[in-house]
């Protein structure tokens, strides 16, 4: 049952990414340019998950019905997509995390068009192995997994993962460039540290909630769920080892 939230497998992989060995690595503005043209697929696919969720678990059909859901798991992810689709940006505008994500790599001159061009047509030549492994995965869970395995790729891959990886990110960053004040990254200092709150407080709790929610009692569905969540983190591990591979490459 939900017993799988403390899973070896599960959290010996949350484990390794949140202290990954690339972070550190990460020490030059080139550096970061590598990183972000990785991370960049990993912040677009995300929103097919959710979205896959909004669109199952609420009403965004015409006409409009009442959703056959509990209530609270419909509210848990309105408030996610409100989040995630039009937070605020520094200026306090309305702004969604993706296009937060490209003015952020605009400041360092990373350049987001490989997966530009991907998101319009799907076209894997563009990827990297462990991005097209990546990505495919996510995209291919949103369209065609049970809703259960897509809320546990969404909560263990990404809700429950994202703010200790990204605090160990941007620790990471404070260590190797706050002492260079040419390398200056607003947008995306405030990006990684929006996720560390949002998602390291309310929106971990209302994914894990959602994930209850749609397997209760089932132990098939708990172990299609905590399968889902492994394959998430074990894709995610494979993204970071080959940027990493990419940083040894330069730096050495």
């Amino acid at each position: 049952m939900n017993s799988i939230m403390n899973h070896a497998d599960l959290i010996s992989h949350h484990e390794h990414l949140k202290n990954h060995s690339l972070y550190k690595k990460i020490q030059t503005q080139s550096d970061l340019q590598i990183f972000m043209e990785t991370h960049v697929f990993a912040v677009w696919d995300f929103m097919s998950l959710l979205k896959r969720l909004q669109k199952d678990i609420t009403c965004v059909e015409i006409p409009w019905n009442p959703s056959l859901y509990p209530k609270n798991v419909v509210r848990l992810i309105n408030e996610i997509v409100l989040g995630e689709e039009s937070d605020k940006d520094l200026e306090g505008r309305a702004c969604d995390h993706f296009t937060l994500y490209i003015r952020s790599m605009e400041d360092l001159k990373a350049n987001p068009e490989r997966l530009l061009k991907f998101s319009k047509n799907l076209d894997y030549s563009v990827c990297t192995p462990a991005e097209k492994n990546f990505v495919k995965f996510n995209l291919e869970l949103g369209m065609k997994g049970k809703i259960h395995e897509v809320a546990a790729a969404f909560f263990f891959g990404r809700e429950k993962l994202i703010p200790d990886m990204f605090t160990s990110i941007l620790g990471g960053f404070t260590q190797n460039f706050d002492s260079r004040s040419e390398i200056n990254f607003p947008n995306l200092r405030y990006y990684l540290q929006r996720h560390i709150d949002i998602d390291g407080g309310e929106h971990s709790h209302q994914a894990e909630d959602c994930l209850k929610s749609l397997c209760g009692n089932d132990e098939k569905k708990w172990d299609e769920a905590r399968i889902a969540g492994v394959q998430s983190l074990k894709l995610r591990s494979a993204l970071w080892d080959e940027v990493e591979a990419k940083l040894d490459r330069t730096q050495y």
